[in-house]
């Protein structure tokens, strides 16, 4: 018996357990080997004592929302993968709502315009979950997490829990004290947003404005979202497609001809020919122009 085998029944515990799941079952991108110990779990308290257990275990944990916003190598993630799936809700009063941070941020911004609630009708075409919209403070079209955001509901193993106002985050351009390291080994459980009285039908108009205007410039099909942030003088796009990258493959790899700072996985892409990509993309740019772009979409698991 495996050493994750014998772990199993520990972590049975706190949700459904799988050993040496495929994480391209469960990434946007359709890319990523496999997980050593995958735990699905349903509620905030399953995601503290999932990690909880894994701390004593002394093994590394990475917590996967709903797989957008990450390339994860061929070779997996060693450890436990927590897939969070913790979508309690309930309103704190005064248009302020308390949500687990496995809530798939589109669908509760869907949600609250047909319901007359505003602050978030730029966020209804974002995939992921809450939990990484505060990682990565997510935004579109002028708005972002940080502009409804009040406080997040924290846990460290051997610290416990605690709510941090969002002042003390760090929130910036698709950044966070996540982003930068200084959270390492904490999780998102609970998030409070603060948000505001609106007209159901314009909020419900709004949203299908932003649904034309991304499915006009966004590709379908399988990819993480934005690559690269835009760095401030120019868009990652137009810098991309000015080296002559647009279309550009390796395998089924490529970088997309309607948006280039997609790259899509157009059958069986692996996460070394994405990898490939990314880094002539990086290395053209720099060349040319003298920019270093920064990765917006994470590159997880066991590289190398």
């Amino acid at each position: 018996m495996s050493t994750f085998e014998a772990l199993a029944r520990t972590f049975a515990s706190f949700g459904e357990v799988r050993l040496n799941e495929p994480l391209a079952r469960h990434t946007t991108f359709g890319i990523g080997g496999p997980a050593d110990l995958f735990v699905t779990v349903r509620s905030a308290e399953a995601l503290a004592g999932a990690m909880a257990a894994a701390a004593q275990e002394g093994l590394p944990v990475f917590v996967l929302g709903s797989g957008s916003n990450i390339l994860v190598s061929d070779k997996g993630i060693r450890g436990i993968v927590i897939d969070n799936r913790a979508r309690a809700e309930r309103s704190a009063g005064d248009f302020r709502f308390r949500l687990e941070s496995g809530v798939p941020f589109a669908a509760f911004a869907r949600r609250a315009c047909r319901q007359g609630i505003a602050g978030l009708a730029w966020a209804v075409g974002i995939p992921g979950t809450l939990g990484g919209a505060v990682v990565y403070n997510a935004g579109a079209y002028g708005g972002c997490l940080a502009d409804v955001l009040t406080a997040v509901r924290i846990y460290a193993p051997g610290e416990g829990e605690d709510w941090v106002p969002a002042e003390r985050l760090g929130l910036v351009y698709r950044g966070s004290v996540f982003t930068r390291g200084a959270f390492a080994g904490k999780a998102v459980l609970e998030v409070e947003l603060a948000l505001e009285p609106g007209d159901a039908r314009e909020l419900t108009a709004l949203a299908a404005e932003y649904d034309r205007r991304r499915l006009a410039a966004q590709p379908r099909g399988r990819n993480a979202g934005s690559m690269f942030k835009n760095p401030a003088n120019a868009p990652a796009w137009k810098l991309i497609e000015a080296v002559g990258l647009r279309g550009m493959r390796r395998g089924d790899a490529a970088i997309s001809e309607r948006h280039c700072n997609f790259f899509v996985n157009l059958g069986q892409a692996t996460a070394a020919d994405v990898a490939w990509l990314v880094e002539e993309a990086e290395r053209r740019v720099f060349e040319q122009f003298g920019i270093r772009l920064e990765r917006e979409v994470a590159f997880v698991g066991e590289w190398g």
